[in-house]
């Protein structure tokens, strides 16, 4: 009889052979990931996470790495809060108004006393116009050397970017102003059409100036030759910026408006208000400053004081 060719069973499903390249790769691609995510270029963002965000950069033993990281909670003050700086706030508010809806725009310096509301009068313009497409991304001093990677990262983007530069100074030879200075007006690339420059600083000139610097009828043997090229330099930075705008100290009466308007907002009356006159002068004084944010912090500590105390029907159980 013939005889019939044995046919050996099929292999269970888990004893078949895997293709080693594609195993290998199943193994590596974790690890892959994990190691890009260490490598130094910059990180792209979640832009759907927040309409605010912070540069910070990472150091790993392959480099350094910039990212934004989007800001989670942000400051709600308004325009409509900030009394008493009406022509600046009307300024910053027109010039952000025409960058959103793309036409041309400046570039701001916000300078002046402290407290009367540089900053938040930004943060406030990001609050209004967030929906029209408004982003800030707040950048420190130190990594100022990254603007042109910031760019570059949201260059082709819809949206319309403020970079924030909070509180800004300079001294002698540090990195950073050289690198505005050349991303404000003075770079080969053009400045990106979505992204604008908004800085606070307590100097007008953003670096510190000398007597020394005006005395320029006598030398020292190992002096500067020409010294007024030297404060040409220290000023060549601010006036960069497109838009000045300053602010000033607050008279009383400017300070004690500021005062009732917190106090309303944190839910206190009109007899409380006129009640707490008194104690937002003192408060003031101790602080040796009537500004805007002294009014503030004034009436969240009041208001804070007025809600701990018993009321009458408290008393009386």
């Amino acid at each position: 009889m013939p005889t019939t060719a044995h046919k050996p069973a099929p292999l269970p499903e888990a004893v078949r052979t895997v293709d080693p390249a594609t195993e290998l790769l199943t193994r590596v691609a974790p690890l892959l990931s994990q190691l890009a995510a260490l490598m130094p270029g910059a990180v792209v963002p979640d832009w759907s996470a927040a309409t605010a965000f912070r540069w910070r950069r990472r150091v790993s033993a392959f480099g350094s790495r910039g990212e934004l990281q989007p800001v989670r909670t942000t400051s709600s003050i308004r325009l409509a809060d900030l009394h008493n700086i009406d022509e600046q706030k009307s300024v910053v508010d027109r010039n952000t108004r025409q960058f959103v809806r793309g036409l041309p725009a400046n570039n701001v310096l916000l300078t002046g006393s402290r407290g009367t509301g540089k900053s938040s009068l930004i943060k406030a313009c990001l609050n209004q116009y967030a929906r029209q497409g408004l982003r800030l991304i707040e950048v420190d001093k130190t990594d100022l050397a990254d603007l042109y990677d910031i760019v570059d990262l949201v260059a082709d983007r819809p949206e319309r970017f403020i970079v924030f530069c909070d509180d800004l100074s300079f001294e002698e030879g540090e990195a950073g102003y050289k690198a505005l200075k050349s991303a404000l007006d003075g770079s080969v690339a053009a400045q990106s059409d979505n992204v604008l420059i908004y800085a606070t600083s307590n100097r007008r000139h953003l670096m510190p100036e000398k007597m020394s610097e005006n005395l320029t009828a006598k030398h020292q043997e190992d002096g500067e030759i020409h010294p007024g090229e030297t404060v040409e330099e220290k000023i060549s930075l601010s006036e960069r910026f497109g838009r000045w705008v300053s602010f000033y100290p607050f008279r009383q009466e400017e300070y004690l408006d500021v005062v009732a308007h917190w106090l309303g907002h944190f839910g206190c009356s009109a007899t409380d208000i006129e009640d707490a006159r008194g104690d937002s002068l003192r408060f003031a004084l101790e602080r040796g400053s009537r500004s805007g944010r002294v009014a503030w912090q004034f009436a969240r500590d009041w208001s804070g004081q007025a809600r701990l105390k018993p009321t009458r029907a408290s008393r009386r159980r």
